[in-house]
């Protein structure tokens, strides 16, 4: 069949390390692999799915390092599948192996396209399925925190990696709390220091900035479609039409104050930081139950929305049924420091 150049992935660049990816056939992503861990214990089991499409599905994991049962109802979950729905993309594998919660946002799977990820997962006991036809891997089980993690922290000094992932998280709780907390700085629930005034809103607006953070939150992912549908050629065009036009037009005609446009701004930037997509979202979704219940209620309204948040993690399980916050529930204080911080070996 055809088969794409190997090159790094757009989404998972780093500064350091290797520059190669997966691909859309399945033979070199094993290879790939394999050629990090050459342990005669590793295995790829091949498996069909589909009875038009005929999908190659592979499991791939290291003996004696995973749970035998976990692998057994993997196996059968995939064999179990015989319509044809891989012809489009992997998510729907992701379905079958799990059965979808609708309005709970959180991610169950790490996609990579990275070999060097897939291997160091494998390395630490993890399952990984690769579909034939699509160049992401799917790692499980992954808990909240297996996404706080990066490439670019193991190819740096340990107090390098340390910093860059202490930044990483930061930015994903400014990004969930920022404006919900403003918006009750703003009605005078939570108190600034005097010394810092000058970061609320000095002139009247006409539509509410419980609105306006709405009305951006849906502009932002709308960039994002735009940007991601236009050509190459012409997508600074449409950075400079999205940042300078719309919004400094918006701000001139009243629609929305300079302070709301700089909070989804930098909102926007931390979501990038995250290698994520899925967690981003997920955040995203945090970020706007706090921020209505934090207009209908108040502080007790942001209260009631943040226990509900908690109640969400604390109750989520991963695929394989195991606690979606470990190793924080249940506690193991070595390997969650280690998730945290870039410890040494």
């Amino acid at each position: 069949y055809p088969v794409r150049s190997i090159e790094e992935p757009e989404k998972e660049r780093t500064l350091r390390g290797a520059r190669d990816g997966l691909v859309e056939t399945v033979m070199f992503n094993t290879a790939m692999i394999r050629r990090r861990i050459r342990d005669p214990r590793l295995v790829f089991a091949m498996h069909t799915v589909g009875d038009v499409s005929k999908t190659d599905v592979c499991i791939g994991y290291i003996k004696e390092l995973v749970n035998e049962e976990v692998l057994e109802d993997l196996t059968q979950k995939i064999q179990a599948i015989k319509t044809d729905t891989l012809t489009v993309g992997d998510q729907s594998l992701v379905e079958a192996l799990d059965k979808p919660r609708w309005l709970n946002p959180l991610p169950k799977i790490r996609y990579t396209e990275r070999p060097d990820v897939v291997a160091a997962h494998l390395s630490e006991g993890k399952f990984v399925i690769l579909v034939d036809n699509s160049p992401t891997a799917i790692i499980l089980p992954t808990g909240l925190f297996d996404f706080l993690q990066a490439a670019d922290d193991f190819y740096f000094p340990v107090i390098t990696g340390s910093y860059l992932r202490m930044i990483r998280n930061i930015t994903m709780l400014v990004a969930t709390f920022l404006t919900p907390v403003y918006l009750m700085v703003e009605r005078g629930i939570l108190f600034f220091p005097e010394s810092w005034g000058f970061l609320l809103p000095q002139e009247s607006f006409p539509i509410p900035l419980f609105w306006q953070f709405i009305i951006l939150e849906i502009a932002v992912d709308g960039l994002k479609l735009a940007s991601l549908n236009t050509p190459s050629s012409l997508g600074m065009s449409l950075s400079v039409i999205g940042a300078l036009l719309l919004g400094e037009l918006s701000i001139t005609a009243g629609w929305f104050v300079p302070q709301t446009i700089l909070l989804m701004a930098v909102v926007a930037l931390a979501a990038f930081s995250q290698p994520s997509i899925e967690l981003s979202y997920a955040n995203k979704f945090m970020r706007v139950t706090l921020l209505i219940g934090a207009a209908l209620l108040g502080i007790w309204g942001f209260l009631i929305a943040f226990v509900l948040i908690i109640i969400l993690l604390a109750t989520t399980k991963t695929i394989t049924k195991t606690s979606y916050l470990y190793p924080l529930i249940p506690f193991d204080g070595r390997k969650l420091m280690r998730l945290f911080f870039r410890t040494p070996k």
